[in-house]
This record gives structure tokens, sequence and C-alpha cells, in this order.
């Protein structure tokens, strides 16, 4: 068995996608040996994701960049941070902020993002909340899901780990979608934060996606019964 790893999440907000790690993993690798959630960061005091982390013991830091005189300075406080902790991997849950450039440096290919819209479509700056579920109702898309991939230098470009495909229902609001698709964020990345944590998903100098028995489990989706999706169909890998 590989060594525990440690992760940071970073969020702005509630934390549900927070909560699903911590009940993967928790605070100290128990439920799950492949890693741990060493730190909690967030952009602002006073969130919901900050009270979910202290009631699982984890150790959390609030880093405002409005505080920061310049980009580098914000990064430099990020990376003092996550050195302190001995962070191995980063996972962004609702983190609402550009990751800076030094961070991503410091972390390429180890630091991931969930989308709650399939990616390249529904990305890109001001593509967050509501405003993802309303642009995909607003195209008529059939299907929508969550992306998880890797960060680079921008909102939501870099390269795409996995996708779980969801069904949009002829009567869907952005709040009956939203709901539906943070279902399956639940899932996907818990599983995702496994397998790279197990070496199973890499990012290569080319920047392709290495994916080893992470991707063996590959099933077919039926859209017409989400509930048994739910229960028994594997995400949609990425080839």
């Amino acid at each position: 068995m590989s060594e525990t790893k440690a992760v940071a999440v970073f969020a702005s907000g509630g934390g549900t996608n927070l909560q699903s790690l911590i009940d993967t993993f928790g605070a100290d690798g128990s439920p799950d040996p492949s890693a741990r959630i060493a730190l909690v960061v967030t952009d602002r005091p006073g969130i919901r994701a900050l009270e979910r982390a202290e009631k699982a013991g984890a150790p959390t830091a609030t880093i405002p960049p409005k505080e920061y005189e310049s980009t580098d300075a914000f990064a430099a406080a990020l990376l003092e941070v996550l050195s302190e902790h001995r962070i191995d991997l980063i996972a962004l849950a609702g983190y609402l902020k550009l990751i800076p450039a030094k961070v991503v440096e410091a972390y390429r290919g180890r630091i991931v993002n969930i989308h709650p819209a399939p990616l390249p479509a529904f990305g890109g700056p001001g593509m967050y909340g509501h405003h993802v579920h309303e642009a995909v109702l607003e195209c008529n898309a059939a299907v929508s899901g969550p992306t998880i991939h890797f960060v680079d230098e921008r909102y939501d470009t870099g390269p795409i780990i996995g996708q779980w495909p969801v069904p949009v229902q002829p009567d869907d609001t952005p709040d009956t979608l939203a709901a539906r698709v943070l279902r399956y964020e639940h899932k996907l990345y818990p599983a995702v934060l496994r397998a790279l944590a197990r070496g199973e998903v890499e990012l290569l100098p080319d920047g392709k996606v290495r994916r080893g028995v992470f991707a063996a489990g590959e099933q077919g989706f039926q859209l017409g019964d989400e509930e048994a999706a739910l229960g028994s169909v594997q995400p949609a890998w990425k080839a």
C-alpha cells in the first residue's frame, strides 16, 4: 500500500464536495488510507466549509487574496501554508479564485478541480454555480454532468480526467439540475482523488492523462434510468 497522501481542499462556500471528501478519507486517512484531508483553505471567513473542516478535525487556513498587494504575494502565502502542512495534492471544491501561476507550477499534475458541467463547453470565467446550469438549459443540452480536470493557469482549461453524464430533464430549472448533478459530483470526486493518490491517474509531460486501473470499470450510461445510474454506473472516463 502506498503512503497516505496529504490533501489540501480549497473551498469558497458551503463545502458539500469537501464533505464528500471528508466522509471518504477523513482528516487522518482512517476511512480510506489513500489520502487524508490535511488542510482546508478558504478565501473568506465564516463559511460553512470551515465549519465542516473544524468538525472533522482538519486544520484550516483563511487566505483572502484582497489582503495581498500582488498575485505573487498571495501565491507566496498559499505556498507557505501548503509547505507547512506538507501537502501532496490539492483539490479545488467550489473555490472561486484563480489559482496563482506559481502555485500551479509547484503542484503541476497534483492539483485538480471539479466543475459542475461538461468542459470545455460550459467553462471559463464567470461560469460557476447557477450560471453554469443556466447556460446548460439555455443551450437545450440533453446531458450535463460534472467534469474533473487537472488545473492549469486558466479557468477550466486543464486536461480532463473524467466526466460523468447526467440527464437534463424537460422541466429542469437551474436549481433542480444543480441538485441532480451535485449527487454525481459527490461520487465522482472521491473516486478521482483516490485514483490520483494511488498513482492510477497521472498528468504526462505532453499534457495527456494516463489512466491505469482507474478506468477499467467503465460501463455504459442509460439516460432513462437515473436512479439505477446513481447506484451502479461508473463514470465515463474521457479517452
